[in-house]
């Protein structure tokens, strides 16, 4: 999955400090000259990429039928609980359902969910 980020430099502090989840390369992205294409490891062998586009006014991130509602993503219970508290201490907004998932928004708006069950599992019972 690719998102968008209208400032490299804060997506990454969210993505890789406060969630924890590491840079693991940044690069020009060969599409459009003065972009970066980089990627965060979310863990289970999953990635998650970016762009930006600068000097192009994409908006702001919108939900629309048919299009990306969230990016749900596991995390054992230990590092939800710990990553619930960071979100908390930085004032970042957020919904719990069902005592596992933890719904916010990264910084240019898009919906995440941190889901503290197995991959493969959802509260408890298996889905792969």
């Amino acid at each position: 999955m690719a998102l968008l980020s209208s400032d490299v430099e804060r997506t990454i502090k969210f993505y890789q400090e406060l969630l924890e989840f590491p840079l693991t390369e940044i690069i020009e992205n060969r599409d459009y000259k003065g972009s970066n294409h980089f990627f965060f490891n979310i863990g289970n062998g999953n990635l998650l990429a970016f762009f930006d586009f600068p000097g192009l006014d994409l908006g702001p991130y919108q939900e629309v039928l048919g299009g990306l509602h969230h990016v749900a993503i596991s995390v054992d219970p230990a590092t939800w609980e710990r990553l619930r508290g960071k979100l908390e201490m930085a004032g970042v907004p957020h919904q719990i359902e069902s005592g596992a998932s933890i719904y916010f928004k990264d910084p240019d708006g898009a919906r995440l969910e941190l889901l503290a069950d197995h991959l493969g599992e959802m509260y408890g019972s298996r889905v792969l």
